[in-house]
């Protein structure tokens, strides 16, 4: 298999005709031998009855559909598992990626020996409250990263096989797979600045909860990539810094009462500055919150479930 085309849907009935309609000419005009595999993430709207009557007029269509709505990124991992084909390209289900795009993506894979290629919609069709928070995500991940690509959320980009296979992707991450396959030791990554149409049909999944999930998935990512084999050098060095800034505050008190002591000067006890305990309690309580987060997210990424879905149904294999 030459290429594999990974779909991620959730309510887009209208729009997956149309979709395979040019994707099918595009493929074929190509004259490599392709797989379209559509992962329908819990849609309610009747996408997965059209995703079989496509997958029955076309043994090229494949259908997976996910037991209820996990997600794009648990979606496109389904899918990821599933490609057979040396290059991967996925695209969103709207008719806003183009299809036309294919070809230039699977060369710069193919001929260029890139690992990943993403694309760049320099030019959005989108509204000011998706095209905002999209320019911020994009200037925080490449600041973290070190990932230099304009857009990491778009929806349409290529892959080396191997890549995929490497990789896993949950939560909100798809937005940061450039990130996630640098790290993991693929460093070609590319970009193509691709066309990006109006949303014709249903309404768009973005939203703040989106927004916030994002950017804590960024710190995520971060943070296990850089500490998730040794936590210690992490949580031992904020231990540290913790122990000396208290030992330090309580030696400032015990000293100033001294001095005052020794003064003979009227001095409150260390316990009767209130001060005292709202910093403490105020210490306490965030390294607690900021501990528990980071070490629920290493165990949960351990954890023998991780990346398992229930699939209700398949067809097309």
């Amino acid at each position: 298999m030459d290429l594999s085309i990974v779909v991620p849907l959730l309510n887009e009935h209208e729009s997956l005709p149309p979709l395979l309609e040019r994707l099918h000419a595009v493929l074929g005009a190509m004259g490599v031998a392709y797989e379209v595999i559509l992962v329908d993430d819990g849609s309610t709207d009747g996408s997965w009855p059209v995703i079989r009557t496509l997958a029955q007029a076309d043994r090229r269509v494949k259908g997976i559909r996910l037991g209820r709505n996990y997600g794009k990124s648990p979606a496109l991992n389904e899918g990821f598992k599933a490609a057979t084909g040396r290059v991967v390209i996925t695209m969103d289900a709207d008719l806003q990626d183009d299809p036309e795009e294919v070809p230039a993506l699977y060369a710069m894979i193919d001929k260029e020996g890139y690992d990943l290629v993403s694309g760049w919609k320099k030019v959005r069709h989108d509204p000011l409250s998706k095209t905002v928070p999209t320019k911020l995500f994009n200037w925080a991940t490449r600041r973290v990263s070190g990932v230099r690509l304009h857009d990491f959320n778009c929806g349409l980009k290529a892959y080396r096989a191997p890549v995929v296979k490497a990789i896993e992707v949950y939560g909100e991450m798809h937005r940061y797979i450039p990130f996630i396959a640098h790290r993991e030791g693929f460093p070609r990554i590319g970009e193509k600045v691709v066309k990006h149409h109006p949303r014709r049909y249903g309404r768009t999944k973005f939203g703040l909860d989106r927004f916030i999930n994002g950017f804590l998935d960024l710190m995520t990512i971060w943070f296990v990539f850089r500490f998730g084999r040794k936590p210690m050098h992490f949580f031992g060095a904020l231990g540290t810094l913790m122990f000396v800034l208290g030992f330090g505050a309580t030696a400032w008190l015990v000293g100033d009462k001294l001095w005052h002591v020794w003064n003979h000067q009227p001095a409150r006890l260390v316990s009767d500055n209130a001060l005292f305990y709202v910093a403490l309690v105020a210490m306490v309580i965030g390294v607690q919150l900021f501990t528990v987060g980071f070490v629920a997210e290493l165990i949960a990424r351990n954890a023998p479930e991780r990346g398992q879905y229930r699939i209700d149904e398949r067809v097309g294999w």
